[in-house]
């Protein structure tokens, strides 16, 4: 049947390669254009700026319901939202740098131990990081190659991910989360804020409230969405807690004023 010979010979390797080659540059480009993008690359500032928003929201109407229960004037709530505007973004920003600055001096004290550890004894830290990958899944035998390449490319690098757990993506940026917790602040706490002036004195205490659940149910959506988390979860939660200081603080409003 020479027919059949002659098809084999023209699918000989001269015609292969041609293919090979092309389907190993389209593989390429494929894994070029691949990009996973993870969220957690943004806890740093996703976790600063709703909880501040969170606060922004909750305190400020918090302050006006408490202020407003207790019989102050409208003029005198409108001056009570904006001190608790300017005092909670000047403590927000002010607790979180201290706060995440903290965090920061752990982790640049760790490093400066672990770099030290690194020039004083490198055979016991090659050791130590091809444990941990033993004990990740990785064979006794493959373990040390890994740790060997690692170690030439990025020693410290290495052992701060594999040993210590840090990250790029979630190490402590002080001034970031300061600027986000400050920033947030201001705009949650102006949203009760226009309320205040742009409602009726005497349906204070229904605008407040009732567009402060609003905010709040958008703000726990909108963190969910951005986190990848569960909508109708976050939402409830941010919504919930809210609600129980509002209701917490218009009972201590009321509670005072009537002693008053």
């Amino acid at each position: 049947m020479p027919w059949r010979d002659r098809g084999r010979g023209s699918r000989g390797p001269g015609r292969d390669r041609p293919l090979d080659a092309n389907r190993k540059m389209k593989a390429m480009s494929t894994a070029r254009r691949h990009s996973e993008r993870h969220r957690t690359s943004r806890i740093g500032w996703l976790r600063a700026a709703v909880l501040g928003a969170n606060d922004g929201i909750v305190s400020t109407a918090s302050l006006v319901v408490g202020v407003a229960v207790a019989g102050a004037s409208h003029q005198s709530v409108i001056a009570t939202a904006i001190a608790g505007l300017v005092a909670g973004a000047m403590s927000m920003a002010a607790g979180e740098y201290v706060s995440v600055h903290s965090q920061a001096d752990t982790e640049n004290a760790d490093l400066a131990r672990e770099k030290a550890e690194l020039e004083r004894d490198p055979v016991a830290e090659h050791a130590e990081l091809s444990s941990i990958y033993v004990g990740r899944g990785i064979s006794p035998s493959l373990a040390p190659q890994v740790a060997t390449q690692l170690m030439a490319h990025d020693a410290l690098g290495a052992h701060a991910r594999d040993e210590l757990g840090m990250s790029v993506a979630i190490r402590a940026r002080p001034m970031q989360a300061a600027l986000a917790s400050a920033a947030s602040f201001a705009i949650g706490a102006g949203l009760p804020l226009v309320v205040v002036v742009l409602a009726p004195a005497n349906e204070l205490l229904w605008w407040v409230p009732g567009t402060a659940l609003a905010f709040l149910i958008a703000l726990g959506v909108l963190a969910a969405r951005v986190g990848g988390s569960s909508i109708a979860l976050g939402a409830w939660r941010v919504a919930f807690w809210g609600v129980l200081a509002m209701a917490i603080t218009a009972g201590a409003g009321a509670l005072f004023g009537a002693v008053a």
